[in-house]
């Protein structure tokens, strides 16, 4: 639905409050009046770029968590739980690992007023400037959207305490952002080589499972392929990997990524979510359809991979759907990493022992590159460099 359609079905209170937030001349006991005046007003660009120029980061972050998604309704829950993650507050981290609470810098008690009254006074004003609780932000995040024209609720008995986003909204929204985005941007010509991957991740899928079903393939008892026959399986690739090294612990990017590569650690999971291999045991074997698929029988698509790779991330990066969008969109030309960081980064929050940057890097450009979607190069001082390819054109029409 559009936003002509959602203003028709909201009531009174919401229309007035909309009319207000954009400054709209008109009689509020008009509910006809009301409606036309917000479609000549909050429509117009500039008036969206005002909104947008003015949000902060947690707001632009719970808005880029909304744009590009295909569902139609969230319920209150959920966009408090959108809203409690982009909040940068210490107490919405939930994703943050526990560490030593930082010294809290206090004002110096002034001389000779070290009396109980005194410090009763110093903490009632503590308290009165103690930022509000979490869920109080993000519900006055999710208020200031719909009194944007952001959101809005659900018109029959199933969906009213649920919220939608206007169709078109979402469009101009994304375009007022684009362009925000796009100027910042850093492109240059075509490097004079780069490595594009194309199909490579879908290939070396047909080619793990044909070593499984050409040799015994022995797991430890935690269920992990030995090191040796790991390294030998790599070779194997079309793309070659390291060995993680033991720096960190290595979680949250998939069942088996603690003791593989990232790369081979997304296709391994893939074949065994689509029932190709079965760790039996202290045995690592193909089913009958891994057979099938090993002797081609069953093409691997890279929309399939990209979808797969978009529901594992989606745990540890919440918005690696919106991240992976923009950063189609914006690399549409051969454009530095580093300008491109500096746009998305302001989006993205760390994860546990990964940074901001390493999870940008490591897990979106990276991984981008692994599935065919982006071409990676340099320019002849080193500047990285990536561009959107055929399969990354593809992959943003992909409903997920």
């Amino acid at each position: 639905m559009n936003l002509a359609d959602m203003l028709t079905y909201a009531d009174i209170e919401q229309l007035t409050r909309i009319a207000e937030t954009y400054g709209c001349e008109t009689s509020s006991h008009s509910k006809h009046e009301l409606i036309q005046s917000i479609l000549s007003t909050a429509q117009r660009r500039d008036a969206i770029a005002q909104r947008v120029d003015g949000m902060s980061e947690e707001d632009l972050r719970l808005l880029n968590s909304l744009l590009f998604e295909p569902r139609e309704l969230y319920s209150l829950e959920d966009l408090t739980a959108r809203a409690l993650w982009t909040a940068s507050d210490t107490n919405a981290r939930a994703s943050v690992p526990a560490a030593e609470p930082a010294a809290v810098k206090t004002a110096p008690a002034p001389k000779g007023r070290a009396s109980k009254s005194g410090s009763g006074r110093r903490k009632g004003k503590a308290a009165s400037e103690a930022p509000p609780e979490p869920d109080h932000s993000a519900r006055q995040a999710i208020a200031r959207f719909k009194r944007f024209g952001w959101l809005f609720n659900g018109f029959t008995q199933h969906t009213r305490y649920m919220f939608q986003v206007p169709e078109d909204v979402k469009s101009r929204l994304a375009d007022v952002l684009d362009e925000r985005f796009r100027n910042r941007l850093d492109v240059r010509e075509e490097p004079g080589v780069y490595r594009d991957e194309r199909n490579l991740l879908c290939e070396d899928a047909v080619l793990f499972l044909r070593y499984v079903r050409d040799h015994d393939i022995l797991l430890t008892s935690e269920g992990y392929l030995y090191k040796r026959q790991l390294g030998q399986l790599l070779e194997s690739l079309s793309v070659t990997e390291a060995l993680p090294g033991k720096t960190a612990w290595r979680f949250g990017y998939g069942r088996r990524f603690r003791e593989y590569p990232e790369r081979f650690s997304l296709l391994y999971d893939f074949c065994c979510q689509e029932n190709w291999v079965r760790e039996s045991g202290e045995r690592l074997e193909l089913t009958e359809a891994g057979q099938l698929a090993a002797g081609g029988g069953r093409p691997i698509e890279p929309a399939e991979m990209y979808r797969f790779w978009l529901r594992s991330y989606r745990g540890p990066i919440p918005n690696v759907l919106p991240l992976a969008q923009w950063t189609m969109r914006l690399a549409a030309d051969w454009t530095t990493t580093a300008s491109l960081a500096s746009v998305l980064l302001p989006l993205v929050r760390p994860y546990y022992y990964d940074t901001a940057e390493d999870v940008l890097h490591l897990r979106i450009l990276k991984m981008m590159m692994h599935l065919g979607l982006l071409r990676w190069g340099e320019t002849n001082d080193g500047v990285p460099l990536v561009r959107l390819t055929p399969i990354g054109k593809s992959a943003m029409k992909e409903k997920v």
